[in-house]
């Protein structure tokens, strides 16, 4: 799952909020000195990804992709599932998608004394630039895509992974909606 999804997962505080988003940022953080409440929302980061790297839709949507690109597709549906997620905010949101979105920002926001730099300065990117709104469009996923396949320093087919998205569009939504529910019941259970 990609920051969208663990911020919807995480409890809604500063601290777990923190924590979930952790998990992107954690390289070189000792857990045993973070706050209790972030290492939980930290350790619930790691679960949630485990499950959903383990469960059969997952699976079969990495499948899906060429063989070129699919060392990659985690990446792509980590992406892509923040999209599918916020186009189907009616069936999985509690409250109005757009307040949720600004209350997520306001708790980053409150939040950067608990991140480490790295975490704080893509934060920051996150908020001013409006990630979240901006996930609800594919061809804005398509552009985050090719973000991240600029920081790969290795040869690789990742840009332009949005090409073959597009086709899959289809399949890929209905295998993330028979997922998403088995990984909200996951996370509500932990």
């Amino acid at each position: 799952m990609n920051h969208f999804a663990h911020l919807y997962l995480a409890h809604p505080t500063v601290e777990s909020r923190v924590g979930n988003l952790l998990g992107d940022f954690a390289r070189g953080v000792d857990p045993a000195r973070l706050p209790e409440p972030v290492r939980a929302g930290l350790e619930h980061h790691r679960a949630v990804d485990a499950f959903t790297d383990a469960h059969p839709e997952v699976l079969a949507c990495k499948a899906l992709f060429s063989p070129d690109r699919r060392r990659f597709a985690g990446i792509a549906l980590d992406i892509l599932f923040d999209h599918y997620l916020l186009r189907h905010w009616d069936s999985f949101g509690h409250c109005d998608r757009s307040g949720f979105i600004q209350e997520l920002y306001r708790d980053l926001e409150q939040g950067t004394d608990l991140m480490p730099v790295e975490m704080a300065r893509v934060t920051r990117r996150m908020v001013t630039h409006d990630w979240f709104h901006a996930y609800q469009d594919l061809e804005n996923v398509g552009a985050a895509m090719d973000r991240v396949a600029q920081r790969i320093r290795f040869r690789h087919q990742f840009a332009g992974i949005i090409d073959e998205i597009r086709p899959l569009d289809e399949e890929l939504e209905a295998r993330f909606l028979e997922f998403f529910p088995d990984l909200k019941a996951f996370s509500d259970a932990r």
